[in-house]
């Protein structure tokens, strides 16, 4: 017995040990960031990574199926009517629906945030005339407002911005209204006030910053909604027009060829559902991780 040497246990080291037990306990954020991360850097990188062009022709190509299926032609995802890789057509769109969304959401943050500050700190008249106008407008669906408003104006990019970021200021508004409600009662806001400070130091030093947690995960929530109503309005025909490619005009074009040539919407619907429910799993962790109030 004394020559045998005794058995060794290979312990996980503390590292990994912690990275195990953070994944697990992280698991639905890191696989929601996870899908965002790779659906922007598919849009980013979309020139390199696109086999085809997004809009060059091949009608001798025309509805070829998905090589990734059949095992057969270049096209991973397949081609349209037009003969048109899918594959460069998602990479690409996702610019567009990625950047709209991004954009828009953060004009009706910008908006909706200096709103609902001046709200929920001056009060009085200033505050009933800004809730009534965000009841009147939430009396009228989002998606309604914005559609009336691009058949008038057109439809180019910088429009659906817009459009879409002064239609959708009005939860930001209302939520920054009431956190400031309470927070200019609490007795920090009631020192720095007595000791002087100008009202525009009290609402960028000490009232944004309180507020900072809740508008980062409403405003990562809320650009997945974004998505899916620009993608309304392409498949609507009111969005980006053609040729540009969008995840909403490409599932709009397969609609009628969904039995004979399902890949045409069907990988555009996917990657569509993947990036919104990348933001809500994501938006859910962080509402979750700033916001413990909310968890409870």
């Amino acid at each position: 017995m004394d020559g045998i040497a005794p058995p060794t246990t290979h312990l996980p080291s503390p590292k990994r040990t912690r990275m195990r037990t953070l994944l697990r306990r992280h698991s639905t954020g890191a696989v929601g960031f996870l899908i965002v991360l790779l659906m922007v850097a598919s849009a980013v990188f979309a020139p390199f990574i696109s086999p085809h062009g997004p809009t060059k022709q091949n009608i001798g190509q025309r509805l070829q199926a998905p090589s990734l299926i059949t095992g057969e032609g270049n096209h991973l995802l397949g081609t349209d009517s037009l003969g048109r890789d899918i594959l460069s057509r998602i990479a690409h769109g996702g610019r567009v629906s990625l950047f709209v969304g991004l954009a828009a959401g953060l004009v009706s943050c910008l908006l909706g945030v200096v709103l609902g500050l001046i709200a929920g700190y001056f009060g009085g008249f200033v505050d009933t005339l800004i809730m009534r106008i965000a009841d009147v407008q939430l009396a009228i669906p989002s998606l309604i407002l914005a559609l009336a408003v691009i058949a008038v104006l057109g439809s180019s990019i910088t429009n659906i911005v817009l459009i879409l970021g002064v239609t959708n200021w009005v939860i930001f508004a209302r939520l920054v209204r009431a956190e400031v409600l309470s927070l200019k009662e609490r007795e920090f806001v009631a020192a720095i006030t007595a000791l002087g400070a100008r009202t525009w130091r009290i609402l960028a030093r000490h009232l944004i910053p309180n507020l900072a947690s809740s508008i980062i995960v409403v405003l990562t929530l809320r650009i997945g909604i974004l998505i899916i109503i620009e993608a309304t309005l392409s498949y609507l025909g009111l969005g980006i027009q053609p040729p540009t490619p969008t995840w909403g005009s490409m599932i709009a074009e397969g609609q009628q060829l969904v039995y004979r040539a399902w890949w045409v919407s069907t990988f555009p619907g996917i990657a569509l559902a993947l990036t919104v429910l990348g933001l809500n799993l994501f938006g859910d962790w962080l509402r979750d991780r700033l916001d413990p109030r909310a968890s409870s």
